[in-house]
């Protein structure tokens, strides 16, 4: 990926859902311009959550994503309609398509509440609209469209767009903690994990915001931190580290710099920062016994030393001295039932949209189970963690009271 493209954890999310044979597919193709999805007369054609990153007018970057039909049947419909559920936790837009000729039917109803419920922006589509001899008025947040016509698709794409649109600001990685100019050290560590030829994701996306913010980004391995911070001329603003570093990285960084590291950065620009340092500290209560669930959001080949499935699971027997137990989870699977975890540690969530990560987060707190993430733990672990967060006073002086 360049460092010009917007990742898919970036863009706005659209869903669409609906029964069988309400057009969902039909609808999709209409509005995207493109044949995206198969189209049949065969109900259930579409049989998992389809997803395309895309440039979408007037909206820009987006992923679109067709669902398998709601009222499917069977189990193998089951773990369909399953995953259509998931995919509302990452939804930013959800448009519900219904049949017009046949109407809101139960399920229609039912996933309309739990798009309510999850307080997602959506409008309900009214497809087929070329069938009826007669419609009912469009209510708030209804409209009626033909796929076949293409009657009203650019107006839904308005539509769409205008849900879209949020007056909040969205947070950045790090740009708002720099002035024009400031030099930022970023410690990146080339391992056997690493990606031959390329840097991840959150390294890329803390580079492009450093360089959006006018600042200067300097990329150095661990090794040759010490040197680089006496050869500068110049203080930089803040130090940040890949989290497996992260001791050696303060031992070398002076206590007058701000140094952190890429899973705090994201815990504050995709979730809750202040819940995720705030979970650190359930680390000093485990007891024999007791389950840890750690959770990524991307799933990749896990290497002899992986940091979710090894490193961690090592670092935190180490330190509690007590016997646990682990559980894994990765990509799109994240336990709706989460009361039998003491702790859950979560990654950056870089492969997440906002939406996903803060539903993961959520489902924790409702159920009362402390969360945290590699970073952030791995701090704690190491006694650094105030340290850490010292750029962001408010989560700093929570620390400070405990």
């Amino acid at each position: 990926m360049g460092l010009n493209s917007t990742p898919s954890s970036d863009r706005v999310h659209i869903g669409f859902f609906g029964m069988r044979n309400a057009g969902k597919s039909s609808v999709v193709n209409a509005v995207t311009g493109q044949d995206l999805a198969v189209v049949s007369d065969v109900r259930g054609t579409t049989t998992d959550p389809v997803s395309k990153a895309m440039e979408l007018l007037p909206l820009g970057p987006v992923v679109i994503i067709d669902t398998p039909g709601m009222d499917d049947e069977g189990a193998l419909g089951e773990l369909r309609v399953k995953k259509a559920r998931q995919v509302l936790n990452k939804t930013d837009v959800a448009v519900l398509v219904v049949d017009a000729a046949v109407g809101m039917k139960e399920a229609d109803q039912e996933l309309l509440s739990i798009i309510k419920e999850k307080e997602i922006p959506y409008v309900v589509v009214y497809n087929k609209a070329d069938l009826l001899k007669e419609r009912q008025p469009e209510g708030e947040g209804e409209i009626y469209v033909s796929a076949v016509t293409g009657e009203k698709i650019y107006e839904l794409k308005e539509k769409i767009a205008a849900l879209a649109v949020t007056e909040e600001p969205k947070l950045r990685i790090v740009g708002d903690l720099l002035r024009p100019s400031d030099f930022v050290i970023l410690v990146i560590p080339i391992d056997k994990a690493a990606p031959k030829g390329r840097l991840i994701l959150p390294q890329q996306q803390t580079i492009r915001d450093i360089l959006d913010s006018n600042g200067v980004s300097i990329v150095v391995r661990e090794d040759a931190l010490r040197e680089t911070l006496e050869s500068l001329g110049k203080k930089p603003r803040l130090v940040v580290t890949d989290s497996q570093v992260f001791e050696r990285v303060a031992k070398d960084t002076p206590e007058d710099i701000w140094m952190t590291s890429f899973s705090i950065l994201f815990a504050r620009y995709k979730g809750n920062l202040a819940e995720a340092v705030a979970g650190a500290s359930a680390l000093d209560r485990l007891s024999d016994g007791d389950t840890v669930l750690i959770s990524e959001g991307c799933t990749h080949h896990r290497q002899c030393d992986d940091i979710g499935t090894v490193k961690i699971p090592r670092w935190i027997r180490e330190y509690t001295g007590k016997e646990l137990k682990f559980a894994f989870t990765s990509g799109v699977e994240f336990p709706e039932e989460l009361s039998s975890y003491r702790l859950i540690v979560h990654c950056g969530g870089c492969m997440l949209n906002e939406r996903e990560m803060k539903y993961r987060i959520k489902c924790a707190q409702d159920q009362k189970v402390p969360i945290t993430n590699y970073g952030i733990l791995i701090a704690h672990i190491k006694g650094i963690l105030k340290r850490s967060v010292q750029m962001f006073p408010d989560v700093a002086a929570e620390l400070r009271e405990d």
